[in-house]
C-alpha cells in the first residue's frame, strides 16, 4: 500500500512536470528565428506572399501565439500531438511508428552498461592498486572522455567497412523479406553496434561510480565484523560491500537513464537507425514545430518514467527507504 501510494504521488508529481515541460517547450521553439512555412513554400518552389500567408492560415500559425498554446495544451490532455505539415501525418503517429526502435536501442544500451559497469567495478575493486585495476580505469577514462559521435564513426569504419563483421547503418536488411526469427537475428546484428557505442560511455560512468562506492563501503565496521566472522572474500563483496555500495549507482542510473533518449540523437543519426532521434533532427532542419514538441514531450515523459521506476527499485534494494518515506 505504501508503495502504491508512493507511486500515484509521483504520477500526479509527473502530470504536472509535463504540463511545464510543454509549455516551456513551446515557448522556447517559437521564440527561436524561422518561419516553418517559409521553409514549405520554398520547398514547393512558390516562396511568394500570398502562397507563405496561405500556409500559415492552413497550419494555424496566424493566431496569436497564446491561442496556439491553448490548442496545444488541449490536445496533449486529449493525447493529440498535433499534425506534421512536413511529413502529412498525426505526429503521435510519427512517434508511434519510430519509438519502438528508439526504446530497443536505449534500453539495450542501458542494459549493457550496467550490468558490464558494475561487473567491472567490482571487479577493480577487488583488484585496486594492481594492474588489472588501473588497466580497467584508464579504459573506464578513456570511454567517458572519447565523443559519442567519433566512437561511432570509428566503429562502423572498423566493424562494418574494414571487418565487414556486422552491418554499418538501418534497422534491417533492406528488401530481405525476413520473417520470425530471422528477421530477429537480422534487427539484432544491425542493433550490436549502436547499442555498444552508446552504452560504452554510461558503462564507463557506472564502473567508476561501483569501484569508488565499493571502496567506501569496505572499510565499515560491518565488513570488518563479517571478515572477523571468517567469510570468504567473494561472499562479503557480494553480500555485504555491492549490497550497499550499488545504492548510488542505482540514483545514476536512473538519472541518466534518460540521457540515453539525448545520446540516441546522435546514434541514431551516425547509424541511420530509424528512431525518435533521427525523427528529431529530420524534423529540426525542417521545422517541423509540432513533431519537435512531440519528441521533446515523449523524451520527457521517458525521462520521468526512469525516475519513477528508480524510486521503485530504490525500495526494493533498501527497504529502510520504504520504511522513512
Amino acid at each position: 500500500m505504501t508503495i502504491l501510494i508512493a507511486i500515484l504521488s509521483r504520477l500526479a508529481k509527473a502530470a504536472l512536470t509535463l504540463l511545464a515541460i510543454a509549455v516551456l517547450n513551446f515557448c522556447l521553439l517559437h521564440a527561436a528565428p524561422g518561419d516553418p512555412a517559409v521553409v514549405l513554400a520554398g520547398e514547393a518552389g512558390a516562396a511568394d506572399e500570398q502562397m507563405i500567408a496561405q500556409l500559415r492560415e492552413r497550419f494555424g500559425l496566424d493566431q496569436p501565439l497564446y491561442v496556439q498554446l491553448g490548442k496545444y495544451i488541449a490536445g496533449i490532455v486529449q493525447l493529440d500531438l498535433g499534425y506534421s505539415f512536413r511529413q502529412s501525418a498525426p505526429v503521435i503517429d510519427l512517434i508511434a511508428e519510430r519509438l519502438p526502435a528508439t526504446l530497443l536501442l536505449t534500453l539495450t544500451a542501458f542494459v549493457i552498461s550496467l550490468t558490464c559497469g558494475i561487473a567491472l567495478g567490482v571487479a577493480a575493486a577487488a583488484r585496486v592498486g594492481k594492474v588489472s585495476d588501473s588497466l580497467l580505469t584508464t579504459l573506464a577514462l578513456l570511454f567517458y572522455a572519447t565523443p559519442l559521435y567519433w566512437l561511432a564513426l570509428m566503429a562502423v569504419l572498423v566493424f562494418s567497412v574494414w571487418l565487414g563483421w556486422l552491418p554499418g547503418f538501418g534497422y534491417e536488411t533492406v528488401g530481405s523479406d525476413f520473417s520470425g526469427f530471422a528477421r530477429a537475428i537480422d534487427i539484432l546484428k544491425h542493433l550490436i553496434l549502436p547499442a555498444l557505442t552508446l552504452g560504452l560511455f554510461f558503462m564507463a560512468v557506472y564502473m567508476r561510480m561501483t569501484r569508488a562506492s565499493m571502496l567506501e563501503v569496505s572499510t565499515a565496521d560491518f565488513v570488518k565484523t563479517a571478515k572477523a566472522k571468517g567469510l570468504s572474500g567473494p561472499v562479503i563483496r557480494r553480500r555485504h560491500i555491492l549490497r550497499n555500495a550499488i545504492l548510488p549507482v542505482v540514483t545514476l542510473a536512473g538519472l541518466q537513464a534518460g540521457q540515453l533518449v539525448g545520446g540516441a540523437v546522435l546514434t541514431e543519426t551516425v547509424f541511420a537507425w530509424p528512431g525518435i532521434g533521427r525523427l528529431m533532427f529530420e524534423s529540426l532542419a525542417a521545422r517541423d514545430y509540432n513533431t519537435i514538441l512531440g519528441v521533446f514531450l515523449v523524451s520527457a515523459a521517458m525521462v520521468i518514467l526512469f525516475n519513477i521506476v528508480t524510486d521503485i527499485v530504490y525500495r526494493i534494494v533498501d527497504p529502510r527507504i520504504g520504511a522513512r518515506a
